[in-house]
């Protein structure tokens, strides 16, 4: 058994979570409702025998999946022996035993991938650097393949992906994207959008869509303004004139959220991890950003 800090105190654990979205309330705990923290929560806490909360690199909506989400746990040090068996094998690392217990904890639509001691610093939320995701369509005539009915959009519609592109483009870079977000009190609308190009491939058409951070909804709404652009129902330079709202537009509708998946997030080398976290808890405002 690895050794254990002394002293009290907490240990920090990081965790490399995917999820299949759709029969979740979303990530974020709510009463009454099936949730992945709710879950994941709850079997850490069973593991650990004291209650355990996972902090979350980006709370993820109803039926959006994901298979690079990140969290982090604090563990009471006295806790932490809980984490290993009596017996390991030579070819584990630290916490494998404890990715495999909580495989036989967590539902079969939720997976704990990877857990290791987080880095001094680190937070999964406030460190990241990025997030990545990915959004599926098809539009094939007879919808998605039946193994991928729960994660990709059908859409029955042409769609001009070099349309869609070109008004991508308008949106990148350091914006105000309230346009593009539901509201919540006291929550910044400000992000940088560092990619949002789609590639199509046969029937299947993906988009990327990179930025530091995003607000509530914002992904399903440029995917969905974007479609508008694909079926010709709007010009590529709308976009961009969208970018002037102080509230999210009724133009148009988010896209659904089967097609899309949380697939990676992006964190600075470990001595930059403190450095980053109070970057990222600065409320940010246009003029600040271009000083």
């Amino acid at each position: 058994m690895p050794a254990i800090e002394s002293g009290g105190g907490h240990v920090r654990l990081r965790l490399d979570i995917a999820y299949d979205g759709t029969d979740f309330a979303g990530w974020a705990v709510q009463a009454g409702q099936r949730t992945v923290a709710g879950v994941i929560d709850e079997a850490l806490t069973t593991v650990f025998r004291t209650p355990v909360v996972t902090r979350v690199a980006g709370r993820t909506d109803t039926g959006v999946h994901a298979t690079g989400q990140v969290a982090h746990v604090d563990v009471p040090a006295e806790a932490l022996p809980h984490a290993y068996p009596r017996h390991t094998r030579p070819t584990d690392a630290e916490f494998t035993p404890l990715v495999r217990r909580l495989a036989g904890f967590l539902p079969a639509d939720v997976r704990v991938r990877d857990i290791v001691r987080a880095p001094a610093g680190f937070d999964a939320r406030f460190s990241a650097l990025r997030r990545h995701y990915v959004y599926r369509l098809t539009t094939a005539p007879y919808g998605p393949e039946p193994h991928e009915t729960r994660f990709v959009t059908p859409w029955t519609r042409p769609l001009d992906v070099d349309a869609m592109n070109a008004a991508a483009q308008e949106l990148l870079g350091l914006n105000d994207f309230a346009a593009f977000c539901r509201y919540r009190a006291g929550a910044t609308t400000i992000r940088d959008l560092q990619r949002l190009e789609w590639v199509r491939n046969g029937f299947y058409i993906n988009a990327y869509v990179t930025a530091d951070a995003f607000c509530w909804n914002m992904v399903r709404s440029l995917v969905g303004a974007l479609l508008k652009v694909g079926e010709g129902r709007r010009s590529p330079e709308w976009t961009a004139e969208l970018l002037g709202a102080t509230s999210r537009s009724s133009e148009f509708p988010a896209a659904p959220a089967r097609g899309l998946t949380l697939a990676a997030v992006d964190y600075p080398p470990d001595d930059e991890l403190e450095a980053r976290n109070v970057v990222t808890r600065d409320v940010r405002t246009i003029d600040q950003s271009r000083d």
